[in-house]
């Protein structure tokens, strides 16, 4: 007759699946910290610009972004900036690259003469190639064939 214990405890058996919640968790909650800085990083700057059918962006690697806003103030990279630091930055961005495309957004209520103005500084600094951001016209979704005419 063999004596020993009836009851066999044994180790309980290595776990083989990998507990989800505490990832699906850290993963939710980095979510929802770039859903909230996300537009935080896009450009502060508002201007309200005009609307073209050919308003695409540049595939020029190289370029300043250059902005004017109603009430006349320069903007380099949408930092506002004087008269004479524009006209040094963009000299300065000239001397290294003669080829440097200035992208200007100017806001649709800037008197044309202002803008001429800062297109000549631009030139005057060795900068010639000028292109102008506008914003995409809306589709409209009326059949222009439908439209009664005045």
């Amino acid at each position: 007759m063999a004596f020993g214990r009836l009851e066999r405890s044994s180790a309980p058996p290595p776990m083989s699946d990998i507990n989800m919640t505490p990832l699906i968790d850290v993963m939710l909650v980095l979510l929802v910290i770039f859903m909230i800085t996300a537009p935080l990083m896009s450009s502060s700057l508002k201007l309200d610009l005009p609307k073209s059918e050919a308003a695409t962006a540049s595939d020029q690697p190289d370029f300043i972004a250059v902005s004017i806003d109603p009430q006349g103030r320069l903007y380099i990279a949408d930092q506002i900036v004087s008269p004479e630091t524009f006209a040094e930055r963009v000299a300065q961005a000239a001397r290294k690259n003669p080829q440097t495309e200035v992208q200007l957004r100017a806001d649709k209520t800037v008197p044309y003469g202002r803008v001429a103005e800062l297109i000549g500084a631009v030139q005057k600094a060795g900068l010639n190639r000028i292109g102008f951001v506008a914003e995409p016209k809306a589709e409209s979704t009326a059949d222009p064939k439908t439209e009664s005419k005045p």
